[in-house]
């Protein structure tokens, strides 16, 4: 359960910016007189509830802009006490019409019941792990989440209405807006809920084939064709100097049934989600060969995605289901929660998969399937914000292999569809007003990034993708 913030204690570190009181108080009343105290005990209570803690957010808000940092707010609520604080404050601003506001927000949700939709990975661990463990419930939300089989039925649902969000992967929303590879439909990535989290797997008779340039006449799998899968397999085998679309096959095959593929000898390997990665290893039939954070750290692969039909008509409903998936993805990112997550998500009505491997997953110690055990500890990380730099190059790369016909502002276009500003606001609101943190809200969204030894900068794109060893432009 998280516990919010009270901007009128005096005790405590709310906004971070200095550095004060960084770590909690050992006793958050210690100093304070017995009514202070009192006052901020039965806020304290108040504040697990959604509608309090949506107030704190608010209150939060106003404390920063009169105030300006911890220093100043702490030195006023110390000299005219906290009680005299919240009367005076609440003069000016009142906290009643505040605490109403959100009150209202969470009653007035325009619909409380949502059919959001998964496919069955570990990528996808806010969104069932939200749902197993509460979080949606938390936010006034009764939310249905269902297991879809592969990536098509999951876009084609979203776009028939029958899901009012869904697990996407992040180039998805872009070709749905675009009208690539269906009818077009402006749809937008929200957050991300996962980055890192994939491999590349081959077959154990090729543990002898570690150098790409011996993969020649391979194929290998992805779990769609507008996936971040495909985008980085096509990079990492051109990188090595082979075409990916003459030098090897690529075929689509939904995750469930890569493990299978590969045991059949169907394929030769597949870039890939986990858990079946990590499944190909407990099934003796592959290994791990690279893990897809040594192509590009901290990339991003999945996201919470809605149309903008759905945001323009249920703000409240927006922010409510926003919040309770960037909630859970802070739990999720955090080491001492993964065990609880692992073991939540394991059921059959989720990933239907032994605890064992998606404690390995989680936790980042795990065999490889060459008889080493590795600790990687963000194999898989829960990153929420989208940067621009991620909308550009997936956009970038969509040109590069043909899906988008004809250069384009790729900046402007990212700006559209990818929700960088927004959800940042709601990552900053619950940090202000809460104990959720989240490590990348602080992070230059249009920041170079290097990937597979290549500088990526948003604003030279064209010039990235042009001067690309391969590419169909």
């Amino acid at each position: 359960m998280t516990h919010f913030k009270d901007p009128f204690n005096p005790n405590i570190d709310v906004w971070n910016e200095c550095g004060e009181a960084s770590e909690p108080a050992a006793d958050p009343y210690a100093g304070l007189t017995a009514e202070d105290a009192a006052l901020l005990r039965k806020r304290d209570i108040e504040s697990v509830t959604p509608e309090a803690g949506m107030a704190r957010v608010l209150e939060s808000s106003v404390m920063q802009g009169l105030f300006k940092t911890d220093i100043s707010r702490r030195n006023f609520l110390r000299s005219v006490g906290v009680t005299t604080a919240v009367s005076a404050v609440g003069s000016m601003f009142p906290l009643g019409s505040l605490q109403a506001m959100a009150e209202d927000a969470l009653r007035n949700l325009e619909k409380t019941k949502l059919t959001i939709g998964f496919v069955p990975i570990t990528c996808a661990t806010p969104i069932i792990g939200g749902h197993a463990l509460g979080f949606y419930q938390r936010y006034g939300l009764d939310v249905d989440i269902v297991k879809t089989a592969g990536w098509a039925v999951a876009r084609d649902k979203c776009l028939n209405g029958e899901y009012d969000g869904s697990h996407l992967l992040f180039p998805m929303p872009l070709a749905m807006s675009l009208g690539i590879g269906s009818t077009a439909q402006p749809w937008r990535v929200v957050s991300n809920v996962n980055t890192n989290g994939q491999a590349i797997v081959l077959g154990s008779q090729h543990a002898d084939k570690l150098d790409p340039t011996q993969w020649r006449g391979f194929r290998f799998a992805v779990p769609f064709e507008y996936s971040m899968h495909n985008l980085l397999l096509r990079t990492y085998v051109a990188e090595a100097g082979l075409d990916p679309d003459q030098d090897i096959q690529i075929r689509v095959t939904p995750p469930p049934e890569m493990v299978a593929n590969l045991r059949a000898g169907n394929v030769d390997g597949y870039l890939a989600p986990d858990p079946f990665c990590q499944r190909a290893v407990y099934d003796g039939v592959g290994f791990i060969y690279k893990l897809t954070l040594d192509l590009w750290k901290q990339h991003p692969c999945c996201v919470f995605g809605l149309s903008e039909q759905f945001i323009a008509e249920n703000p409240n409903t927006f922010m409510a289901v926003t919040t309770a998936i960037l909630e859970a993805t802070a739990a999720a990112e955090k080491p001492e929660g993964r065990i609880e997550f692992a073991e939540s998500m394991a059921p059959a009505n989720y990933l239907n998969q032994p605890v064992e491997i998606l404690r390995q997953i989680l936790t980042g110690v795990f065999p490889d399937g060459l008889g080493n055990i590795k600790n990687v500890p963000d194999r898989i990380s829960f990153m929420p914000l989208p940067t621009q730099t991620m909308g550009v190059w997936v956009l970038a790369q969509m040109r590069r292999w043909g899906y988008i016909e004809s250069n384009t502002q790729y900046s402007d276009l990212a700006q559209e569809l990818v929700m960088t500003t927004r959800t940042t606001e709601l990552m900053r609101g619950m940090m202000d007003s809460s104990d959720v943190v989240f490590s990348d809200v602080d992070q230059d969204v249009f920041a170079p990034v290097e990937i597979q030894g290549r500088t990526f900068a948003p604003e030279n794109a064209q010039e990235f993708i042009d001067t690309a060893p391969i590419t169909r432009t």
